[in-house]
């Protein structure tokens, strides 16, 4: 067996198409036969084969060979008998396409099917008969059937051998066409009395090898003379049928004649065609030679058609011609789409040109009736190319963008050029995959969001949204807090956003005082790979809410001591008494604070304005007014609900201060009773134990320490130096202060010890009483005599001249002077004590307070009060006061005026002589109403 394989490549200019390969194996090869190695032959990678999904694309027509994509090579698939396939036509060849995908190509396959001998000349019948007059002339011919040899070339039927051969010889005639006409040829005159029947076997004999025969047995009967033979009028008849003929078309006519008469001039005419369909497309009326169409005629079937005639006349002899058919085309077929291979899905990111569908178009009609344009619809980035003949690639135009349309409906219309023109379609359906080319968007460029402050912590404000214009996965969208800072402290620790839903909670509570707006940023990714974000601002304003009531900034509120104001008695209508100053926290009209006069002593008397919050005298101040003015003021602000502060403000009605302190030693806080009465008796029981387990151990102490003094130092009498300040005696007989001074009002539980038990310090035109004292002003200034201090502000002695000094002579914090010395009434600031002249001095005060103390009795209030002027250079504050100069004999006294001159007499033995005379003594200063209403008290205790 001979294999032949024929190989052209051919690349060709347009995408798609890449070459072409050819070969030629014989007919009834095996299944699994090797048909040729299409991998090496078309330069081909088995990995490609493999990976562009190679296979064979035949269309409609049967598959005889199969792709091996392992092996690369070219099988048999069914077993091939090229009689079946082709029948007479040579060459018989196979032609399909190789596809393969990613990219998409296709390469061209013709395998030709060379025949080999496996069919033997066949005669339709076994035997012939034949009547033959004794008459016939010799080289009379008889007609024989042909032999049938479905093989070709060599292998068909090559010629015929007759036997015995004593009376005819066979006459072999050659067609154009390439067949044989078998005749019969009388070479010896026939004689029926020798031999009325004779017998031949006519053998046809192919030229394959070995060689392959087939015999058909001839009968001849020998009659009596019929010497003519039917002729037709023309040896080729020439017809035409339309494929749409109906049965019954008269296609065309034959004609013979015979010389004879009678019976032996009679002719028959009938189609000798025996291994055709000719006999199942036309019919011959034996009578008149009447061709006509019995079957459909169908152009894409078989085109041309040759029909054999014989005329035999009833001396058996014959005629034959031939009657050539050719079926004209009609426009009846439309052109068919075969789709070869097509993509379902596209990735939008696909280049331009990129091939998604081959298409083969076919049109089985002829001429203008078979072209075919075809093309899409518009409006489509899509384009139909032609690849090669009857072969279309449908490309993509320009870029895809699945956010503009995700599907595309691909319509391909194909048309033929017949009249009518016919047409189909195929509609393709074409899906865009997504890919993550669209980052998230916000639906705002920035946020803002407002917030009650005091809000729930976890309290959702507000959400922040944003799209995706991909696809699934591409779409999902996840916010994002960054991160950043607030005042220093994370944006976490404020917010929160929900990674799903975007919604954005508060952390904690915010306040609006402490802060009143903050932002940040929020990010927004999607779910592709890789992902994309965006961002947005997000701003959130705290609104204020009512929430802190007015504070009373001025006048100060405390709880050991009372504040007072003096209003002098000439005050006019209006006079500004004080001015009450609150502020709010809060913001907007929650601020806007508002004064009122809650509660008064003398309502008619003072009166608050409402926006400033100044009290003011309404009418004029007259000596029937109370001292002691109580003034209760509420501050509202403007929130809702309103929130408000009371503020207690004390006036004092006096021209002087000794009148306000005589006045206001009794005057108490008002006793509130909004508290638990509980509360109070268990304070107050702790107070009472707490008091009198202290008065024990003081007292213990005292006594103790007393005892182990007097035993050790004791003196009977220290005298004791005053020091008066300067200036005191400049009250001009009016019994006031000229300056402002601070007042340092302490009080004992001995007036004879040393120890304070609580002190308390005025301000500029405000008195701070101890409210606790039980003791009044009227009665600490019947007991003054006890200390008979110079700088008493009850009966305000002047100082005496002795102990002035001038700017230059003021002593150094060591004693020494602050410049030269200078001549005065005492001479000299004399030296320090000694410590054990300090120690004995100490003793000896001691004991005189003591035995001073013991003539007023327990209880009694020492009063002590230290002022100081307002500090000029006038005014240096010494702070030698109550030296106790040791040797000195001088006693306390009650009298003011034994003490002073008790003293003088201390300081004259204390200091050396002195270098200039003393200045005169100035005038005691006039008694004042509040001095005189105060020594009426006291004479009334």
């Amino acid at each position: 067996m001979r294999r032949q394989v024929l190989l052209l490549i051919t690349v060709l200019s347009f995408s798609g198409v890449f070459g072409q390969v050819s070969y030629s194996i014989p007919e009834e090869m095996a299944k699994g036969s090797l048909v040729g190695n299409v991998a090496q032959d078309l330069g081909l990678d088995l990995k490609r084969l493999r990976s562009g999904n190679g296979r064979i694309y035949s269309g409609d027509s049967r598959d005889y060979v199969e792709l091996n994509t392992g092996r690369g090579v070219l099988l048999v698939k069914e077993r091939m008998d090229r009689e079946a396939l082709c029948g007479d036509t040579t060459p018989c060849a196979l032609h399909f396409q190789i596809v393969l995908e990613n990219p998409m190509e296709f390469y061209s396959i013709t395998v030709e099917i060379v025949d080999i001998n496996d069919n033997a000349p066949t005669f339709e019948k076994g035997e012939i008969k034949f009547i033959i007059s004794e008459s016939v002339a010799v080289g009379a011919k008889f007609d024989l059937e042909r032999a049938v040899d479905l093989d070709v070339g060599m292998n068909t039927l090559q010629t015929y051998v007759l036997k015995p051969s004593n009376n005819f010889l066979l006459n072999l005639q050659n067609h154009a066409d390439g067949t044989k006409n078998v005749e019969m040829v009388l070479q010896k005159p026939l004689d029926r009395e020798i031999n009325e029947f004779i017998s031949l076997v006519l053998t046809a004999v192919d030229g394959g090898e070995p060689q392959m025969s087939g015999t058909m047995q001839i009968l001849i009967t020998v009659l009596d003379a019929n010497d003519n033979a039917p002729v037709f009028t023309q040896p080729t008849y020439k017809a035409t049928v339309t494929e749409d003929s109906a049965k019954g078309t008269v296609v065309t006519t034959v004609s013979a004649s015979d010389a004879d008469q009678s019976l032996n001039g009679k002719i028959t005419y009938s189609i000798t065609n025996t291994m055709d369909d000719v006999k199942q497309t036309f019919e011959i009326n034996e009578e008149n030679g009447e061709i006509r169409l019995i079957g459909p005629s169908d152009y894409e079937k078989k085109k041309h058609f040759q029909v054999n005639v014989r005329a035999r006349d009833n001396g058996g002899l014959t005629d034959s011609c031939k009657v050539l058919v050719d079926v004209v085309d009609i426009n009846d077929n439309e052109p068919i789409i075969k789709i070869m291979s097509k993509s379902a899905v596209i990735s939008e990111s696909a280049n331009s040109y990129t091939v998604v569908t081959m298409i083969n178009i076919q049109d089985p009609d002829a001429g203008d009736n078979g072209k075919v344009q075809c093309f899409i619809n518009d409006d489509i980035p899509f384009l139909l190319k032609v690849t090669t003949n009857n072969f279309y690639s449908l490309v993509t135009q320009s870029e895809l963008d699945r956010e503009r349309a995700s599907e595309y409906n691909i319509t391909v219309t194909c048309s033929d050029e017949g009249v009518p023109s016919l047409s189909s379609s195929v509609t393709l359906t074409l899906q865009i995959s997504d890919v993550n080319d669209n980052a998230p968007v916000f639906e705002k460029s920035s946020y803002e969001a407002f917030l009650v402050e005091n809000n729930s912590p976890g309290v959702s404000m507000f959400t922040v949204k944003a799209t995706d214009a991909d696809w699934e996965q591409n779409a999902r969208v996840f916010y994002i807090l960054e991160d950043s800072s607030v005042n220093g402290v994370p944006v976490s620790s404020y917010v929160s956003v929900s990674a799903d839903s975007g919604v954005i909670h508060a952390v904690r509570s915010f306040d609006y005082e402490q802060i009143k707006d903050f932002q940040f940023r929020v990010i927004v990714q999607d779910g592709g790979s890789p992902p994309l974000s965006s961002n947005v601002t997000v701003k959130i304003r705290i609104e204020d809410q009512n929430d802190n009531p007015p504070q009373v900034l001025y006048p100060v509120q405390t709880s050991g001591s009372l504040l007072a104001e003096m209003v002098p008695r000439s005050a006019d209508v209006g006079y500004l008494v004080t001015k009450v100053v609150a502020v709010d926290v809060d913001s907007g009209q929650n601020a806007w604070l508002s004064y009122k006069l809650q509660k008064a002593t003398d309502r008619a008397l003072f009166e608050v304005g409402l926006q400033n919050g100044e009290i003011r005298t309404i009418r004029q101040v007259t000596d029937k007014d109370a001292v002691k003015q109580r003034l209760i003021v509420i501050v509202e602000d403007n929130g809702q609900p309103s929130r408000s502060a009371t503020v207690i403000v004390n006036v004092a009605v006096a021209d002087s201060f000794p009148e306000v302190m005589s006045e206001f030693t009794d005057f108490s806080h008002d006793k509130e009773y909004n508290e638990n009465l509980t509360f109070y008796l268990v304070l107050a029981l702790a107070v009472v134990s707490f008091l009198f387990i202290t008065c024990l151990v003081v007292i213990i102490s005292v006594k103790i320490y007393r005892w182990r003094q007097s035993r050790i130092l004791y003196h009977p009498s220290l005298p004791v130096i005053p020091y008066y300040p300067p200036r005191y005696s400049d009250t001009l007989g009016s019994g006031t202060l000229p300056h402002v001074y601070n007042y340092d009002v302490c009080r004992t539980n001995d007036s004879r010890m040393s120890d304070n038990k609580f002190c308390s310090d005025g301000s500029q035109n405000i008195l701070m009483p101890d409210p606790s004292s039980t003791g009044t002003m009227q009665r600490m200034q019947s007991e003054k005599s006890i200390l008979d201090e110079p700088d008493s502000p009850i009966e305000q002695k002047p100082p005496n001249n002795d102990w002035r000094f001038t700017q230059g002579q003021r002593p150094g914090p060591s004693g020494a002077t602050g410049g030269p010395e200078v001549a005065m009434g005492t001479g000299p600031w004399p030296q320090p004590p000694t410590e054990a002249e300090q120690l004995q001095a100490l003793m000896a005060a001691a004991n005189e307070v003591s035995e001073a103390t013991a003539t007023l009795g327990p209880g009694t209030m020492g009063l002590s009060t230290r002022y100081s002027p307002q500090f000029t250079l006038q005014h240096v504050p010494d702070y030698r006061q109550n030296v106790y100069i040791p040797g000195s004999t001088a006693t306390l006294t009650s009298n003011p005026q034994q003490q002073q001159a008790t003293a003088q007499q201390a300081t004259q033995q204390a200091l050396p002589p002195p270098q200039a005379s003393a200045q005169a003594e100035p005038p005691k200063a006039a008694q004042t109403p509040a001095s005189k209403k105060k020594s009426t008290k006291k004479e009334k205790k």
